[in-house]
């Protein structure tokens, strides 16, 4: 790689205030909020919306579609177009 052409590579924490969940990770994201963090040292943190914590594909408590009602509708539609 080049010398100073990319990014600063850091330490960050990333905060999900949905799920009052946060962890350390490396980025190169910034912010000008920082936090300290468990082993006593100040990082930049960054609040998130959503996580894995708080998504709900992750959770277990995500919909399901009625995708065979749907299919269904669909094919008797367009069933006497296949006969032709």
């Amino acid at each position: 790689m080049k010398p100073g052409i990319h990014p600063a590579y850091q330490p960050v924490v990333f905060r999900d205030k949905a799920a009052d969940f946060a962890f350390l990770t490396r980025s190169t994201a910034t912010s000008d909020k920082t936090v300290e963090w468990e082993d006593g040292k100040t990082y930049p943190v960054i609040d998130v919306e959503i996580s894995s914590q708080s998504h709900p594909f992750y959770t277990g408590t995500a919909r399901v579609l009625d995708t065979a009602g749907r299919v269904e509708r669909f094919e008797r539609r367009y069933a006497r177009h296949g006969a032709r």
